[in-house]
C-alpha cells in the first residue's frame, strides 16, 4: 500500500515576494515529489500569510487533527512547518508517538533513518538561528527608529486612535471612554470596577470584548494617551494628539503602585 502524504504549505507576508515559495510553487514541486516516489497525496494544507514561528496556524491544526488519514508529513523546507527547535521537537515527539514520518523535500531528510532525523535536528537548529537573528536585528532597527523619533514604532491600533496615513489620529467615541477611565482612576475608582462599569453601560474593546483589569491598566500605563511614544525603556514625545494632559497622566502614575512607569 502507498505511504499517504500530507502536503503542508505556507508561506508568510515576506514569503510572498520571494521567488520559488509562492504556495502554488511549492504545491508542483511537492505533488511531482510525490509521484516520483510512488506516494499518494492524502491532503493538501495551505496556512497563507502565517509566520513559522506561530504553532496557532489553523491548517497546521487541522492537519494534525487529521492524522488518521495521512502517514507523513511533507515540507518543500524544514522551515515551512517551524523556525523554533522547540516546537519542531514537539511535532517530532508527536509523530513518533503517533508512528508518523516527516519528509522535507528540499534538504532530502526524513524520518526513516538515524542519519536523516540527526541532520534534521541540525538543520532545524540553524532555522531557528537565522530566525533569532532576524528578530536581532528587528529590534535594533525599532530602537534607532525609537530614538530618532521616526513614526508610531509598531504599536498596533490602540484604543482611543485609529490608523491613517501611517500615523495616529483621534477616535472621539473611543477617546470619551479614555478619558473616563483616567477620570474614574483619579477619583480613586479600582481597575476592576472600572472594567465592570465599562461593560455595564455597553461599551466594548477596540475587539469587541469585554473589558478587564489588565486592559484598563494598560490604558493607564501607556505614554501614548499623554501624546508620547514608549519603545522598551525609551519614551519620547509622539507626533499624535493627546488624548489626556500630561498632568494627569503623571498624576495617575505617582498614585498608582501598579503603574510606576512616570513621564518626567
Amino acid at each position: 500500500m502507498a505511504m499517504r502524504a500530507a502536503i503542508y504549505l505556507r508561506v508568510s507576508t515576506e514569503d510572498q515576494a520571494r521567488e520559488g515559495y509562492s504556495l502554488e510553487a511549492q504545491r508542483k514541486r511537492l505533488t511531482a515529489y510525490c509521484k516520483a516516489r510512488g506516494w499518494d497525496v492524502a491532503d493538501v494544507y495551505v496556512d497563507d500569510g502565517h509566520s513559522g514561528r506561530d504553532v496557532k496556524r489553523p491548517a497546521y491544526a487541522s492537519m494534525l487533527d487529521e492524522r488518521q488519514s495521512w502517514d507523513l508529513i511533507l515540507v518543500l523546507k524544514m522551515d515551512r512547518i517551524h523556525r523554533n527547535s522547540v516546537n519542531f521537537t514537539l511535532m517530532m515527539d508527536s509523530l513518533r508517538a503517533w508512528g508518523k514520518e516527516f519528509n522535507s523535500m528540499q534538504e532530502s531528510f526524513d524520518t526513516t533513518s538515524a542519519m536523516g532525523r540527526f541532520v534534521m535536528d541540525i538543520m532545524q537548529r540553524i532555522a531557528q538561528l537565522e530566525s533569532e537573528q532576524i528578530g536581532e536585528r528587528v529590534r535594533v532597527g525599532m530602537e534607532q527608529k525609537a530614538r530618532k523619533g521616526e513614526g508610531i514604532m509598531g504599536s498596533g491600533h490602540p484604543y482611543g486612535y485609529d490608523i491613517h496615513d501611517g500615523g495616529l489620529i483621534v477616535n472621539e467615541e473611543e477617546a470619551k471612554v479614555v478619558r473616563a477611565i483616567y477620570r474614574l482612576r483619579t477619583e480613586g475608582q479600582s481597575l476592576q470596577r472600572i472594567a465592570d462599569h465599562l461593560n455595564s453601560i455597553g461599551v466594548r474593546s477596540k475587539k469587541g470584548l469585554d473589558w478587564k483589569r489588565q486592559s484598563i491598566s494598560r490604558i493607564l500605563r501607556n505614554p501614548l494617551y499623554c501624546g508620547c511614544l514608549r519603545w522598551a525603556d525609551i519614551i519620547r514625545p509622539g507626533c499624535h494628539p493627546a488624548i489626556v494632559p500630561l498632568e494627569e497622566f503623571s498624576g495617575v502614575q505617582t498614585h498608582d503602585p501598579q503603574s510606576p512607569e512616570g513621564v518626567a
